[in-house]
């Protein structure tokens, strides 16, 4: 849900991203809604948006495990994260688990299938770890069945930063529930904001 009352639905068998407002029953398609495949104006099972202060539109595109942008009122999206088929190169994702946007544009993954959250700077031809990757386990540097992904942002006025705090959820055992959390802004990333 965003600032004005808009509720964004991935339909993963019908392709597409619809918004819908308090009330409405319909909505609207903002991205896909061509029929399943591969082009840029496509998607294939859709799972997990996230629309920033612009109403641009962050899909995981699940079949081509992808991150697709789409401005507002776009008819085709742009690629920004994998989209170079399944699998662990820094080029590549894997298995869908939450996606992220920051206000620099930097996108954040959570991949169950590597078992990492990879983070994409803005315009990155390929992402870099900053939690796992290191195989499935219960090591300090291991993750294991991820689910799901948030972002905090906070912001300090004494040394004017915008702070990002990053929570993984992890289940451990099928009963047990984890969040691992560090700050993922420093001097030498992209996603720290001054101002």
């Amino acid at each position: 849900m965003v600032d004005e009352g808009f509720l964004y639905v991935c339909d993963y068998q019908k392709h597409e991203v619809r918004r819908y407002r308090v009330g409405d029953t319909t909505g609207t398609v903002v991205t896909g809604g061509n029929g399943r495949g591969g082009r840029l104006s496509q998607l294939y099972n859709p799972a997990y948006v996230f629309v920033d202060r612009n109403h641009s539109i962050y899909v995981w595109d699940n079949t081509h495990h992808r991150v697709m942008e789409w401005v507002k009122g776009a008819k085709e999206g742009i690629v920004l994260a994998g989209g170079r088929c399944e699998g662990n190169l820094l080029t590549q994702l894997s298995y869908h688990r939450g996606v992220f946007v920051d206000p620099l544009g930097t996108v954040y993954v959570v991949e169950a299938g590597n078992h990492r959250v990879m983070r994409w700077c803005n315009e990155a031809t390929q992402g870099n770890v900053i939690i796992g990757g290191n195989g499935e386990g219960q090591q300090a540097n291991q993750l294991s069945r991820l689910w799901g992904l948030y972002m905090a942002i906070s912001m300090s006025p004494i040394v004017g930063m915008i702070e990002l705090m990053l929570c993984v959820l992890k289940i451990l055992n099928d009963v047990e529930l984890e969040i691992r959390c560090g700050d993922v802004a420093d001097e030498e990333t992209c996603s720290t904001l001054l101002f």
